[in-house]
C-alpha cells in the first residue's frame, strides 16, 4: 500500500535550493533561510501567496543568539506575511523533523501548499562551544564537559560493534574516502577534495585520531548551510516549475530511549524501525531502490546503516564495502552527494539536503553527481545516536 492509497492524496516535492555547505562567513542565519526559500519557491513554479503553512528545521541549542526563527522565512516575500511558521527541533534530524510536519499537514488537509526549511549557523561559534551545544542532544553528557562530544560517542559504538563482530580494519578508511570522492562532484559540498584510501586509513599529522579509533576523516565536518523544498498535492508540474515533481511514496519516524543504558549501541533498533515503516507504507522493498542518502556523521554510522537497511546482516556491514555495492557503479550507491562526511553537516540542514539531492537525482537534474535514470531513493536522518530516526521514500513521477 502507498501513501496515497493509506491517505487518499499525494505529496509532491516541487522546487528546491540548497545553499553551499561550509564555513560561510558572509551569510547569517537570516541570509541562508531567505536564499534557500527563495529558490526553492521560484523552482516550484507557485507563487509565494500559495503556500500555506512553514516549517523551519534547525537545532541551534545556543550556537547563535537568535532563539526565535520561525518568521525569517517571511522576509522572503512580501505574500509571506501573517503565513503560520514553526521552528522544529529534533536534535541532527531537525531537517527531516520540519520535512514530515509538512508532510502531515498536507495529509491532515490544514495545508494544500508548505514550505519546508533547514538550516544551520555553526562556525560563527567556538568549537568548544559547538561541542557543548551538540552534547546537549545526549541524556548522560549534557550539560558537562566533554573534549570528544559526539565523536566520543561514536567511537563507543565503533568499540561496541568491534567487541561484538570482531575487527572492522581499513572498511571506515573506505567509507570515508568513498564519500570523499562523491563530494568532489557536489557543488554544494563543503570538502570537495579527493582524499583516496591510504589517506584516510593512515592515523598521521593531517589525520590524527579524534577519539577511539575514530580518526578526523570518520567524521563530518562542522559546517553552514542551508536547504529548502516546496511541498504540494497536485502531480502536474506547474508553469515555471525548474523540474518535474517528485513523489513522496512513504516515511517513517522512530524514537528509542534517551538513555545510552536502556539502547543496545550496536543494534540503533529505531532506526530499523523507521526504515521498515517507510519501507512498508510505500510498498517496496530493498530491491526497489536505486540509491540511498544516509546519516553518515560518523563512518561508523553509515557502516552500521547498510546493516540496519537491510544491505547485509548484522555484523557484515563491510562485505557492502569490500565488494562494491555501495559504491557509484555498485548495487546500492549510497551517499553519492558525499554525505554528511564530505557535504557536511549544518545540523538543521541536513535532512532538508537529503531530500533536495535525492530529488535533483531523480528528475535528472543532479549535474556531475547524476547516476543512470535512478527510479526510486531512500532517505534516512537521525537525531542523537539512533534516537530520533525518520526515513523517506521518493520517486520520480
Amino acid at each position: 500500500m502507498s501513501l496515497k492509497e493509506q491517505f487518499g492524496t499525494d505529496v509532491l516535492l516541487t522546487g528546491w535550493g540548497h545553499s553551499r555547505f561550509g564555513k560561510l562567513t558572509e551569510d547569517t542565519l537570516e541570509s541562508l533561510i531567505v536564499r534557500v526559500a527563495a529558490e526553492a519557491i521560484e523552482n516550484s513554479g507557485v507563487d509565494a501567496a500559495q503556500i500555506d503553512e512553514i516549517y523551519l528545521g534547525q537545532f541551534n541549542s545556543g550556537l547563535v543568539p537568535l532563539g526565535f526563527p520561525s518568521s525569517l522565512a517571511l522576509q522572503t516575500d512580501p505574500a509571506l506575511a501573517n503565513v503560520p511558521a514553526t521552528r522544529v527541533e529534533n536534535a541532527c534530524a531537525s531537517g527531516s523533523a520540519a520535512f514530515q510536519q509538512g508532510v502531515k499537514a498536507i495529509l491532515a488537509g490544514t495545508a494544500r501548499t508548505v514550505l519546508v526549511i533547514g538550516a544551520e549557523k555553526m562556525t560563527d561559534a567556538s568549537p568548544e562551544l559547538v561541542g557543548s551545544a551538540l552534547l546537549g542532544a545526549d541524556y548522560d553528557l549534557a550539560g558537562q564537559e566533554s573534549t570528544s562530544g559526539f565523536a566520543g560517542l561514536f567511537a563507543v559504538v565503533a568499540g561496541a560493534y568491534e567487541d561484538r563482530y570482531g575487527a572492522i580494519g581499513d572498511v571506515l578508511g573506505s567509507i570515508a574516502a568513498k564519500n570523499h570522492r562523491n563530494g568532489v562532484d557536489n557543488p554544494f559540498a563543503q570538502l570537495r577534495r579527493d582524499l583516496g584510501e591510504d589517506f584516510c586509513r593512515t592515523v598521521s599529522d593531517k589525520n590524527p585520531i579524534v577519539a577511539g579509533t575514530l580518526r578526523r576523516t570518520d567524521c563530518s565536518p562542522v559546517s553552514d548551510g542551508a536547504a529548502a523544498l516546496v511541498l504540494t498535492t497536485s502531480t502536474a508540474r506547474s508553469a515555471g516549475a525548474a523540474t518535474d515533481p517528485v513523489r513522496l511514496a512513504g516515511f517513517g519516524h522512530a524514537n528509542d530511549f534517551l538513555p545510552a543504558a536502556r539502547r543496545d549501541p550496536t543494534e540503533f533498533a529505531a532506526t530499523r524501525v523507521s526504515f521498515e515503516r517507510a519501507l512498508r507504507m510505500a510498498g517496496v522493498g530493498l530491491d526497489d531502490l536505486d540509491f540511498a542518502e544516509v546519516h553518515d556523521c560518523f563512518t561508523i554510522a553509515e557502516l552500521i546503516m547498510y546493516e540496519v537497511m537491510g544491505l547485509t546482516a548484522p555484523g557484515e556491514g563491510r562485505r557492502a564495502v569490500e565488494e562494491g555495492w555501495v559504491y557509484r557503479d555498485g548495487r546500492m550507491p549510497v551517499n553519492i552527494s558525499g554525505g554528511l562526511k564530505a557535504k557536511g553537516h549544518p545540523v538543521g540542514a541536513t535532512g532538508v539536503s537529503q531530500h533536495v539531492v535525492s530529488a535533483m537525482q531523480l528528475t535528472g537534474t543532479a549535474g556531475a553527481m547524476q547516476l543512470p535514470a535512478p527510479r526510486r531513493a531512500v532517505v534516512q536522518n537521525m537525531g542523537g545516536v539512533g534516537v530520533a530516526n525518520y526515513v523517506s521514500v521518493l520517486e520520480a513521477v
